[in-house]
């Protein structure tokens, strides 16, 4: 195998581990609704994973193990994959912030940067942003 298919092969593991996991936060309520399905096709053909992959994750998310990325930017688009998946119905549960904490531990943050970035995650997500964050988000392109 090519160092460029090493390369391709690891970055899809690591893109098949991403989607269990934000398929595993979908299923944790329940069964799926069609903003989550929807949502996880969407997932599925950013991350390139293909219908009988799809299937296979859907059948048993917690098979496949996280598999961090190198940089802070592309773990940081992880976490908002996965609020965007909790966020689907508007809200978070209990059950879903133990996940996004376990998640956000294994992609490399600490305990205490997780709780963080996940605390801030909730608040922007459910609309408590202050002025001055409004602004900042407003004016930043």
């Amino acid at each position: 195998m090519s160092f460029t298919g090493l390369f391709e092969s690891g970055e899809h593991k690591r893109n098949l581990g991403h989607f269990a996991s934000i398929a595993n936060m979908a299923a944790v309520d329940g069964e799926l609704n069609a903003e989550e399905e929807k949502m996880l096709r969407r997932f599925a053909r950013k991350l390139d994973i293909d219908e009988s992959e799809y299937e296979e994750v859907l059948k048993n998310p917690t098979k496949y193990p996280i598999n961090p990325p190198n940089d802070a930017d592309r773990r940081l688009e992880r976490m908002h994959d996965l609020f965007e998946m909790i966020f689907a119905d508007h809200e978070i549960d209990d059950h879903e912030r133990f996940l996004i904490e376990k998640y956000a531990i294994g992609l490399g943050y600490t305990a205490e940067l997780a709780s963080k970035l996940i605390k801030r995650s909730v608040e922007i997500y459910q609309g408590g942003l202050d002025l001055d964050d409004y602004r900042y988000l407003l004016n930043r392109k």
